[in-house]
């Protein structure tokens, strides 16, 4: 009986307490009542693709729209060929869920500004961008109908499922990318392509992350929780990852 409310005191503690502290700290700003008062401009972060020449890739991640934005965030995928233009890829509710440049590459997400979670360029972003058009042409919930905003898939599990087949992209999606751990095709478990990050998962509902770029997370009912080693942090439901102090 101590063992398990001492389990239920540290799910509490650590799932619970934080989601509502940043629900109630996300209720208090002013936000767009609507989608459509929203702003979903450039947010001026990348340069014209005209004035850099060389290859690139970007993943971008902003918090999203509503209460839900208190603790869920939507990514994306930027990618730009060398003397290119930038093309953005995002999977959306609606229509073919797999969109190209719906939205301008570093615009804002529901009035959000993007969040950058890694970038490539020059040389090696050019060897990558084939690779990374590959994971995106065989994500297996590409279809019309293939997108479930819980527990997944939806634009989160797409964009995780490109970084788990590019490792050479070196991150993992943000812990607010509620549906990220939702594994193609509801799999128990993924392997990432370098062998480096092994995810476990029931679901999307409850799951493990370790590895070199997860550090070791534990995801329950879509929140993740856990410490990242390669760049030090403590992760949690709400507030990301907080690095620890120098």
């Amino acid at each position: 009986m101590k063992t398990m409310l001492r389990l239920l005191t540290m799910l509490a503690l650590v799932f619970v307490l934080p989601t509502l502290v940043s629900a109630g700290l996300w209720a208090a700003k002013d936000r767009p009542a609507r989608w459509n008062e929203a702003d979903w401009g450039s947010a001026g972060i990348l340069p014209k693709a005209e004035e850099t020449p060389q290859a690139a890739i970007y993943v971008f991640s902003a918090m999203t729209g509503g209460m839900k934005g208190s603790v869920a965030s939507h990514a994306w995928i930027v990618t730009k060929q060398k003397n290119g233009q930038y093309q953005r890829y995002d999977k959306v509710g609606w229509g073919a869920p797999i969109r190209r440049n719906h939205r301008p590459p570093d615009g804002y997400w529901y009035s959000n500004p993007p969040r950058l979670v890694t970038s490539v360029k020059g040389p090696q972003a050019e060897r990558l961008i084939p690779k990374m058009e590959a994971a995106i042409s065989s994500y297996p919930h590409g279809e019309p109908g293939g997108y479930r905003i819980y527990p997944g898939p939806n634009s989160n599990t797409f964009v995780a499922h490109v970084l788990r087949s590019v490792p050479e992209l070196g991150a993992v999606l943000p812990p607010d990318a509620v549906g990220r751990d939702y594994l193609p095709n509801g799999a128990f478990y993924a392997l990432d392509s370098d062998g480096r990050d092994l995810h476990l998962s029931l679901g999307g509902l409850a799951g493990l992350s370790l590895g070199a770029r997860s550090g070791l997370e534990v995801n329950l009912l879509g929140l993740v929780a856990g410490l990242d080693f390669q760049q030090p942090a403590l992760k949690l439901p709400g507030f990301g990852a907080i690095g620890w102090p120098d």
